[in-house]
């Protein structure tokens, strides 16, 4: 008998220093008149039985984008959560913040910077990492790991905290301590475009308008 479909959590990664981009909160960089967090959020929110930010700062902005997100006003506060190392210590930390307030579960993690998310990312996800009774299912491109896109099973955090604790920081070296299923979006490339410079912003707000448009192949 198959395994029944968890309860999944998807958290927005929107904890980053952006160094590459001058120290800006990363998430609220407009592109296309919006937030890059919303444009994320409206992709992830179909998919997700919850939804979650990891933010270290903006954390009333980013309530509102989760309550224009269709959260609940109430809850939408809470759904935001800061790393619990300080300092910036990157996408672990945040995705530890999320293990420690996501309910029983999957936990969906994603970078509030890369717009082009596939609206059936965190299905194929889920399929694969029960198909093989995973911990963790990690995307990849066609020829990289992808590791913040990744699924966690809400159990881990735990362990995972232990991790930090001892001072390890890489993600990849977190992940293969348990059973890991990595799962193929070479077909969706497009899916790991993420936005570092003005000149990437501008090249993604471009692709927008085109498929806007109808005219992306």
């Amino acid at each position: 008998m198959s395994e029944p479909r968890p309860q999944t959590t998807a958290l927005l990664l929107a904890g980053g220093r952006a160094s590459r981009m001058g120290g800006v909160d990363k998430g609220l960089v407009r592109l296309a008149g919006r937030p890059l967090a919303a444009h994320v959020l409206d992709v992830l929110r179909p998919q997700a039985d919850a939804l979650l930010v990891n933010a270290n700062r903006n954390a009333t902005r980013y309530a509102e984008l989760l309550i224009a997100a269709g959260v609940p006003a109430e809850r939408a506060a809470a759904a935001v959560i800061g790393d619990q190392l300080a300092d910036f210590q990157g996408p672990l930390a945040g995705m530890a913040a999320g293990l420690a307030h996501c309910r029983p579960g999957l936990l969906f993690t994603c970078p509030c910077d890369s717009p082009f998310v596939p609206a059936d990312m965190l299905a194929r996800m889920r399929a694969a990492l029960l198909a093989a009774d995973a911990q963790i299912a990690v995307a990849r491109d066609a020829d990289y790991l992808q590791p913040v896109f990744s699924l966690l099973r809400s159990e881990l955090g735990d362990d995972l905290q232990t991790f930090l604790g001892g001072g390890e920081r890489k993600i990849v070296r977190w992940f293969f301590r348990h059973r890991v299923v990595e799962v193929d979006f070479s077909d969706c490339p497009e899916a790991f475009i993420n936005i570092n410079t003005e000149a990437e912003r501008a090249a993604a707000e471009a692709r927008l308008a085109t498929l806007a448009s109808g005219d992306a192949p």
